[in-house]
């Protein structure tokens, strides 16, 4: 699938309306060259655009039956580079997670202003690997030719372009930047350094806060940062999984019981609010509590007081609240699913963790950073026959081009089952490629398979073998092993061809 990404610019609008002869690089590029799809960004006003796209459809998209999409996108400055790159990227992500394949991607630099141009020239030669297309009144449409080449990795090329401009001058000077921490938190992106100056405000405050993001983001090491620097610090820090606990045990385990209460309350039991006096309570996946235990904990958070299962007195407590989730409250709510007036008391403090593909600029500082904690902590453990291990710039290659669909908890799993299955002190891209869970590389794995270095040399029969038993496997699945339906599900002219394939690349009935 083909697909063509490019801002709309003056000369295409004038082109809608009429007041120019020439249609507009945009129009010249969808009659000159066949594209399945077109993604047009536009920081014009709605009216403009709306114009600009029905004149659109009206021509060369109606001709050629292409998808459009027009996405408008608010700049305050079309020259910021900071500004683009984040228009862009976050469109354009939106977009690429709607297919169930990655697409070949063509950027247009010739619409827009010049600082649009060049970031198509950075993320079309780093992110995105896109080929690049310009448009003139005597050449036509031609495919751009650089005279250069950008080696630098997008991790790092993207991140450089979001750096104040006084982190610039640093850099030029030769001064690093180096990757920052909150807690045990790793980041060095906007999006993360955003989330973390808002965690910081909110630590010294004893007001709930409620932590929202994908499992494996970070929420309860982002909890233990912001208690870490509170003022509650040198307190407890109780940690409770609100999806573990049974529902007919929820109440005893919050708030504690007396001997006696119930059949097996041999002995009286603190509850992890009373456990957490003084200090802070971290609700970990809170929207799995049920709707009784709801609202005894909204009395708690309301009154500052407990009382025991079978105790007849109150006990105040002193009880900052954390909550975090994988699942966006408010929907839960708007779905009768959680109580909305304990949302309210949980959400005064809303803090939202990206997930990794959307942390620009972090990949490849976790990645360091991670390895020299998972080394650190096996050396404190003496584990027998610990080495610490480095990691080959081919394997961590190989680690920045995964999508991470489990977040920082796959990647540092990832590297634990690198440094554990490897004998050898330096990581190399095989150890890493055995160490990715099979599927787990998201909508990167085309590009696994077919943007692989030449500079060491391919194992083409290998590659294809792989693809082959693949396909092969899954058709004889999705057939229950009748092969001749399963020979046309692949592409395989009958049921004898189906068996020889499977013969040649040995797989099994």
């Amino acid at each position: 699938m083909k697909v063509l990404v490019s801002w709309i610019g003056a000369t295409d609008l004038r082109a809608a309306e009429r007041m120019s002869s020439e249609e507009g690089p945009i129009a010249n590029a969808l009659r000159e060259r066949r594209f399945d799809r077109v993604l047009l960004l536009g920081d014009q006003n709605a009216r403009a655009l709306r114009a600009y796209e029905s004149w659109l459809r009206a021509g060369p998209i109606a001709r050629q039956r292409m998808s459009l999409d027009v996405e408008r996108v608010t700049l305050r400055n079309p020259s910021n580079f900071e500004e683009i790159y984040s228009a862009v990227s976050s469109t354009l992500n939106r977009y690429l997670a709607r297919m169930k394949e990655r697409p070949e991607l063509t950027f247009h630099l010739s619409p827009g202003t010049p600082a649009m141009a060049a970031m198509w020239v950075i993320l079309g030669k780093t992110r995105y690997q896109a080929e690049l297309i310009q448009s003139s009144r005597h050449k036509g449409v031609e495919t751009a030719s650089l005279p250069f080449e950008i080696n630098l990795a997008p991790e790092v090329l993207t991140d450089l372009l979001r750096m104040p401009d006084r982190q610039l001058e640093a850099l030029s000077s030769g001064d690093a930047v180096d990757a920052r921490q909150f807690g045990d938190m790793i980041y060095r992106g906007a999006a993360m350094r955003r989330l973390v100056d808002r965690a910081k405000r909110a630590a010294p405050r004893s007001v709930p806060v409620l932590i929202e993001g994908e499992s494996g983001t970070g929420k309860e090491l982002l909890a233990h940062a912001i208690h870490q620097s509170s003022p509650r610090n040198d307190q407890a820090f109780q940690v409770v999984n609100c999806g573990a606990i049974p529902s007919e045990l929820v109440e005893s385990e919050l708030f504690g019981h007396v001997k006696g209460a119930f059949t097996g309350a041999t002995k009286d039991h603190i509850g992890h609010f009373q456990a957490a006096h003084g200090g802070t309570l971290f609700l970990d996946e809170i929207g799995e509590l049920p709707p009784s235990a709801q609202v005894k904990l909204l009395r708690a958070l309301q009154e500052k007081e407990i009382k025991r299962v079978g105790d007849t007195k109150s006990m105040r407590v002193d009880v900052r609240v954390i909550a975090a989730t994988n699942r966006t409250l408010a929907a839960e709510v708007a779905a009768a699913r959680f109580r909305e007036d304990l949302f309210y008391r949980l959400a005064v403090l809303v803090l939202k963790v990206p997930p990794l593909r959307e942390r620009d600029g972090d990949l490849a500082a976790l990645v360091e950073g991670l390895l020299v904690r998972i080394n650190d902590q096996s050396e404190r453990a003496k584990e027998p026959g610990f080495k610490r291990k480095q990691l080959s710039a081919a394997g961590k290659k190989i680690l920045l081009q995964q999508s991470w669909p489990g977040n920082v908890r796959e990647l540092e799993n990832t590297l634990r089952r690198a440094m554990v299955w490897s004998d050898h002190e330096l990581l190399s891209e095989e150890d890493i490629r055995e160490a990715l869970l099979p599927g787990a590389s998201g909508p990167r794995a085309k590009k696994e398979i077919l943007d692989r270095s030449l500079d060491e040399g391919v194992d083409l029969p290998g590659l294809m073998s792989t693809v082959a038993r693949h396909y092969l496997r899954r058709a004889l699945e999705k057939t229950h092993g009748n092969k001749a339906q399963a020979a046309k599900l692949v592409g395989l002219s009958s049921y004898q061809t189906f068996t020889n394939w499977m013969q040649k690349y040995d797989v099994q009935d």
